[in-house]
């Protein structure tokens, strides 16, 4: 669920793995990432995030591979109208994370997922996530319980 910043009304989310006919939707100038590039690369799945309300939004993207034992996330990423103080929803990075955590429990991970963080946002997904940090590196995980707490707030 994510919710309108303004108006406090909140909006069930689904989500699907992308297909070619998202191309024209994920054009340079719209998103920060790469994203043609991501679904081009064979080990890795791309989800998009979207409302049941507006299924050709999308809200948020999130690239995974599948390491065998746990999700790696390689990427993540709001939709423009999504990013910074002004945006349109809230809770669209926990859908995105909450449906990697799910995979992860499907595939008999129990919830682990691993990222790399940029320095500055570590605390920020340690509160929004319940990560944790690797020794003193960006790479962090979200374990079994953060990974239910995600999924039972967001999905």
């Amino acid at each position: 669920m994510i919710t309108n910043r303004i108006s406090k009304e909140q909006f069930q989310t689904t989500f699907f793995r992308i297909t070619k006919d998202d191309l024209p939707l994920l054009q340079k100038k719209f998103w920060l990432f790469d994203w043609k590039k991501e679904i081009k690369t064979a080990e890795r799945v791309v989800y998009k995030l979207t409302t049941r309300e507006n299924p050709a939004v999308i809200q948020g993207l999130i690239s995974c591979s599948d390491f065998g034992d746990h999700m790696f996330v390689n990427l993540v990423e709001s939709a423009s109208f999504n990013r910074g103080e002004n945006r349109l929803y809230q809770g669209v990075a926990g859908n995105l994370f909450a449906i990697i955590c799910q995979e992860s429990f499907d595939k008999g991970y129990d919830g682990f997922i691993v990222f790399e963080s940029k320095t500055k946002l570590v605390s920020h997904y340690r509160d929004l996530l319940g990560a944790q940090r690797l020794g003193n590196s960006v790479r962090m995980f979200v374990d079994t319980k953060a990974a239910s707490q995600l999924i039972k707030n967001y999905l």
